[in-house]
């Protein structure tokens, strides 16, 4: 079995996902619009060779991810492992009032008609995952996870855990979570909260390798599971050329030189940047699954031969010992 399609299980729940899974932010149309068909054909070509695990939610392009993860997975005919996200809820938009969110011009494909509102509330959470529950057409989902609460962790302990917790203790969840992008207070939120798994992005790559100082210590002591996203830094790893971003923003002169040099010693080896930050993650034990998102079959075919290259150890070796890259530490 090819590695991407190899399955593990999460470690406290009865699900089985592949290691590289699919996230579905850009079929929501992230930064560039996406066709339904190009969206339909990218996720039942995931399905086909053999991803299991599909992560979601309602931010992305304001439902219309949900909605097409839906449609194509109910037309697939697979098994999957599927997560979604609460914390926030699509309100009907009011004219008179301006829109607060700060991801509004980040999706191309956006329902005209919604915004997305934070929301942590025990009446947000359970209308999230109802209303999510309708735009998939699905009747359960596996995963729940707390989204993008770095700022307000302290709300999502005391008002979104115990609605979670309750739905799963009643079987409605396998497994809930927090979708993060700092380590602070993904660190909090393991160690006040009973999770599952949780998603962690851009923290664990070649460039920024800070969760595994505590982070995952606190995830292996309670037995919870990392899901890594954003194994390229919001682009500087795909191409670290002058202009490109770093965690959404311009990368700085000497984040794009390093990252330059580790391009140049990976070709040393012959093994192309993108293989190594998409297989970077699961060298920690920690680590269940890599998430990354394609917005074609060509780009997932790119991102599955990518993780599915032989990357001699003698490479990670190299990256170690030139101070590039720190050492795993387990």
């Amino acid at each position: 079995m090819a590695r991407h399609s190899e399955l593990v299980k999460i470690p406290r729940i009865d699900r089985y996902v592949s290691k590289l899974a699919l996230g579905t932010a850009p079929l929501g149309g992230l930064f560039t619009s996406v066709a339904e068909s190009d969206a339909e054909s990218t996720i039942l070509a995931a399905a086909n060779f053999g991803i299991t695990y599909f992560d979601t939610a309602p931010l992305y392009g304001y439902g219309v991810a949900e909605r097409r993860l839906g449609a194509a997975l109910n037309k697939s005919g697979k098994k999957f492992v599927l997560s979604t996200k609460v914390g926030r809820v699509l309100n009907k938009i009011d004219p008179n009032k301006p829109v607060a969110d700060d991801s509004l011009g980040s999706f191309a494909d956006i329902d005209p008609d919604v915004t997305p509102v934070f929301d942590f509330s025990r009446e947000g959470v359970l209308r999230s995952i109802e209303e999510s529950l309708k735009r998939m057409n699905v009747s359960s989902i596996d995963i729940a996870y707390i989204h993008d609460a770095d700022d307000r962790i302290g709300e999502a302990i005391e008002k979104s855990y115990p609605v979670l917790d309750e739905l799963r203790s009643q079987g409605v969840l396998k497994g809930i979570g927090v979708g993060m992008n700092y380590c602070a207070p993904s660190i909090k939120a393991v160690k006040e909260m009973d999770l599952d798994i949780i998603l962690i992005a851009g923290r664990f790559s070649l460039l920024d390798q800070s969760a595994q100082d505590q982070l995952f210590k606190e995830c292996k002591k309670k037995n919870t599971g990392v899901v890594i996203g954003g194994v390229y830094n919001s682009g500087i790893l795909a191409n670290p050329v002058a202009g490109a971003t770093y965690d959404y923003a311009p990368a700085s002169d000497e984040l794009i030189k390093k990252a330059q040099q580790i391009k140049q010693l990976l070709a040393d080896f012959n093994i192309p940047l993108t293989a190594a930050a998409i297989q970077f993650p699961l060298r920690h034990p920690a680590v269940t699954a890599v998430l990354t998102g394609s917005r074609t079959v060509k780009e997932l075919t790119s991102n599955i031969t990518d993780f599915d290259r032989d990357i001699p150890a003698a490479v990670w070796d190299a990256l170690e010992e030139s101070g590039l890259v720190n050492r795993i530490e387990v």
